[in-house]
């Protein structure tokens, strides 16, 4: 998936405190209403990143969509520098990038796709023949790669078979990393988890000390702490809780996010993850430069061909542009938490 603002800003995110200046705590960091441009006409939920918490362990993009029946169109576009996580809770989306993959994405399923140096990919929602549009729901995240890892070649996996952690009072499917003694297969390069839990009553989750950790409350409610929690902002954690007791309202789901502070600045803008305002902008015109190869320079320019985009895809024709850069440099923003 991709960000289609018409005009991003830039987000320049500072590196975490260090380990251990933040204890447990519970902040709720509102959603905002992204409305995306172009074919999908669709508006998201967005929680991170946001100014004074652009990051949560290596997490630092985070976009919730639907339900609805608004079809997914999103044009083959770059991305440098992140992994992407896409975990549909409704409706089917077909993805395919430029490292030749070409599959189908359906919910309890994930899709990892590793940018690294620049990679390109499209997603559209399968569409049944003949019927309506099911709903569509899903998740869109992004995961910063460390400095030592975001240069490497581009990379795809698809996992259909996740692991499940099972306790008081809840379940999950293990998206990303490890949770209690489930660990997922999912390729990842920093240390770090992601979960979708259901729960009811009172319901008790381990967590890594060292890791700080977010959840999102997808649907139901949950009182942790003392406060109610409902669908909408994030909920930050903090650091260091060995377990998160809540209790839960009937057919409660939640995503779990976490993993070590991130250590490095980071600058994200569109659909890139760097470190410089220069690296982002020869990653936006090395995008724009490729527009005008022919497939098989494309092939071998730095984001690759995305099949199936030809001049003869009809509504699948094309690319999506990158938008203008900003005319100023921005300075590194604080992290409050």
């Amino acid at each position: 998936m991709t960000n289609l603002e018409v005009s991003p800003q830039q987000e320049v995110c500072p590196p975490a405190k260090p380990e251990g200046s933040s204890g447990p705590c519970l902040q709720l960091w509102p959603e905002r209403e992204v409305p995306l441009g172009g074919v999908r006409a669709m508006n998201v939920q967005r929680t991170l990143p946001q100014r004074g918490l652009p990051t949560i362990g290596a997490w630092c993009f985070l976009d919730s969509f639907g339900p609805d029946r608004t079809a997914m169109s999103v044009l083959p576009h770059p991305h440098i520098g992140l992994q992407t996580v896409t975990w549909p809770l409704a409706g089917t989306i077909r993805h395919r990038d430029s490292v030749g993959s070409d599959v189908v994405v359906r919910p309890g399923e994930l899709n990892i796709m590793t940018a690294g140096h620049g990679v390109s990919h499209s997603e559209f929602a399968v569409l049944p023949p003949g019927g309506e549009l099911p709903l569509q729901r899903g998740l869109q995240l992004w995961v910063a790669l460390p400095d030592g890892e975001r240069h490497r070649q581009p990379a795809f996996e698809q996992h259909r078979d996740l692991p499940t952690a099972a306790g008081e009072g809840f379940t999950a499917t293990v998206m990303v990393g490890e949770l209690g003694s489930a660990v997922s297969p999912a390729t990842m390069y920093s240390p770090i988890v992601g979960a979708d839990v259901s729960c009811e009553g009172s319901a008790v989750l381990p967590l890594n000390e060292h890791f700080e950790h977010g959840i999102l409350v997808l649907d139901g409610g949950l009182t942790l702490d003392g406060q109610e929690l409902s669908p909408g902002p994030l909920g930050y954690l903090g650091i260091g809780r060995r377990e998160l007791q809540v209790q839960a309202k009937p057919g409660t789901r939640f995503l779990l996010i976490g993993g070590e502070p991130f250590q490095e600045e980071l600058l994200m803008w569109w659909n890139f993850v760097g470190r410089t305002h220069d690296e982002v902008e020869q990653a936006r015109d090395a995008w724009e430069a490729q527009a005008a190869l022919p497939d098989g320079g494309m092939a071998a320019a730095r984001y690759g061909l995305v099949r199936g985009h030809g001049p003869d895809a009809g509504p699948e024709a094309g690319r999506i542009p990158a938008p203008p850069l900003p005319a100023v440099r921005l300075t590194p923003r604080k992290r409050s938490v």
